[in-house]
């Protein structure tokens, strides 16, 4: 049980570094002038009283010396004076061995546990209970990060020891600084990044939300790439990404993401990184427009990677409107998807231009999603994570989502995720539907066990609502069309990515 509190340890660690730099503060260039202004004081009084000195009378009980044995004397107790202030004011005589002084700071380093248990019960309310002692660097609309060794860590950097998966307070940090590392410490090179998901990485939209600052990072300090990745879920290390997710971050990069394991290294021993950016916060404080830049980074360097045009125009494949049916098997999926297919691919046809596709995102390959995105103008698809793949369709592009019965009530902001991500990525979010009818709870509607119920529900369908919501969408989708040919700016011109 931690007893501590925030305070109380922040106020503990300054006092530690206070005691630690002591040996190293006490010379002063004021101390010395003070120093030296006191001596040439005294040796001053010392010389006027010398230059007095008279021979004795025959009553003097003691013999006086002449003048210049004096002054002799003198010159000899000044020499002793000065060197002696000169050797105490020096900075040399000020700092210890140096060994001994680094072995102080490796003593003095204390292992805090990854997992403050003080915020178990509201790990996402304000403070984060992972590293609850540090604080993150804050530039406005730019993402929240921790950077070691940085101003802030005072040039020291970030260690950390265990390798628990199921118990995050058994898990460590600590700084230290590159000259006094802890006690048989490992330290790795290269450029690390320390991911904190709440949630895990194997969902492409928990996923997407914990690495998407990284990119933020990565795009805004020359496109540098990292060496490895530590990956933490409540403090519990995790040892591998989602496949979409780890192929999204291939493409992003360049290189395929090395998930550190720390294999050959104990339980007890400490590593220490060259260089570690930290990210616990998602994609919080970051501008819209900022994160619009990401995304379309993302989108142009995933297009890249599976060889799909970056521009609408160039692509003979692309229908002048694609709207796609993006399915789910099992939970959230439509009761009777026939009669859903056949109520958007009539509206279609109304439309000149416009190509119904069907696809099943459990069925295709990353890059199958990537490019069918690419053709896509109008995702429409029941709530879940399939839907991230949103962000993968040209700006501006539209999507109409559903949801089963009870969601509305019981569900909590989580369900409006894809309303934020299309707000983010700068795609349109065209509404919701939401069941009316479905199963029914034993408890009252507004009795939270009944989510359990209405979570993986089947989705129905309402013709008459899907067909008109279908055509307005469709005849503003194609009203856009036209004034974009008319232009002739295309809603991807760009040839290129960033950080190519």
């Amino acid at each position: 049980m931690n007893n501590y509190s925030p305070s109380f340890h922040r106020h503990k660690s300054l006092k530690q570094e206070k005691n630690i730099m002591l040996p190293f503060s006490c010379y002063s260039p004021k101390l010395s002038l003070y120093i030296l202004a006191t001596c040439v004081i005294l040796l001053m009084l010392l010389q006027i009283r010398s230059l007095h000195t008279v021979l004795p009378t025959s009553s003097s009980p003691l013999p006086s010396l002449s003048p210049s044995a004096s002054w002799s004397l003198f010159q000899q107790w000044q020499n002793l004076v000065l060197n002696r202030t000169l050797a105490a004011a020096s900075p040399v005589n000020c700092i210890q061995n140096p060994d001994s002084m680094n072995q102080k700071l490796r003593d003095s380093i204390t292992f805090l546990p990854l997992k403050d248990l003080r915020f178990s019960n509201l790990p996402l309310d304000g403070h984060t209970w992972f590293m609850s002692s540090m604080y993150d660097t804050r530039e406005e609309g730019e993402v929240q990060y921790q950077q070691f060794p940085s101003e802030p860590s005072k040039g020291r950097l970030l260690c950390l020891k265990g390798r628990d998966t199921h118990d995050g307070s058994w898990n460590y940090y600590a700084l230290a600084w590159p000259e006094a590392l802890p006690t048989n410490a490992t330290q790795m090179k290269g450029l690390t990044f320390v991911s904190y998901n709440h949630y895990n990485y194997d969902n492409i939209w928990h996923g997407l939300s914990a690495v998407m600052p990284f990119v933020a990072w990565h795009r805004k300090n020359s496109c540098e790439k990292p060496t490895r990745w530590v990956l933490y879920h409540w403090g519990e290390l995790r040892f591998k990404m989602g496949t979409w997710l780890n192929l999204l971050m291939e493409a992003t990069f360049g290189q395929a993401p090395y998930i550190e394991e720390f294999n050959g290294v104990d339980d007890d021993q400490p590593v220490c990184f060259e260089k570690a950016v930290v990210m616990r916060h998602n994609e919080g404080g970051m501008s819209r427009e900022r994160r619009m830049e990401v995304y379309d980074l993302m989108r142009c360097k995933a297009r890249v990677y599976c060889n799909v045009s970056l521009d609408r125009r160039d692509s003979r494949e692309r229908p002048d409107i694609g709207m796609t049916l993006l399915m789910r098997s099992g939970a959230r999926s439509f009761r009777n998807e026939t009669a859903v297919i056949g109520v958007f691919e009539k509206e279609c046809k109304k439309v000149k231009g416009c190509r119904l596709m069907v696809a099943y995102s459990n069925n295709l390959t990353f890059c199958q999603q990537v490019k069918q995105m690419s053709l896509t103008d109008i995702l429409i698809s029941p709530h879940g994570a399939q839907l991230t793949n949103m962000f993968l369709m040209d700006r501006n592009s539209s999507v109409m989502e559903f949801y089963p019965k009870g969601w509305l009530k019981l569900a909590g902001v989580g369900q409006y995720v894809y309303h934020w991500i299309a707000s983010w990525s700068g795609m349109r979010h065209r509404g919701e539907w939401r069941d009316p009818n479905g199963e029914s709870c034993p408890y009252s509607d507004e009795d939270h066990r009944c989510m359990s119920f209405y979570k993986n529900g089947l989705i129905g369908y309402n013709e008459t609502h899907f067909a008109e919501w279908a055509r307005n969408v469709l005849n503003d989708v194609q009203t856009k069309r036209f004034e974009e040919e008319g232009t002739k700016n295309g809603t991807a011109s760009t040839k290129t990515c960033d950080c190519n």
